[in-house]
């Protein structure tokens, strides 16, 4: 199934937002470690079961597959 772009975009920005707030991170620290990390990445591929989630089940998921991928947040 096809995703409108910009709910992609808007659903990743808030989520972004959120993880960093989680883990006192500014929205371009958050969104540079999800970067790095390959979060958005996996959000971007896993779009239509990641937006259906809560964001708290997210934030722990995507924390859980960047540190997984070298990323020191847990």
């Amino acid at each position: 199934m096809e995703y409108e772009y910009k709910d992609k975009i808007e659903w990743t920005l808030v989520f972004t937002a959120e993880f960093g707030r989680h883990f006192g991170l500014s929205l371009k620290q958050a969104y540079n470690y999800l970067l790095r990390y390959k979060g958005i990445e996996y959000i971007d591929k896993h779009y239509g079961y990641v937006h259906t989630q809560s964001f708290r089940s997210m934030i722990d998921d995507i924390g859980e597959y960047c540190h997984r991928k070298g990323g020191a947040l847990v």
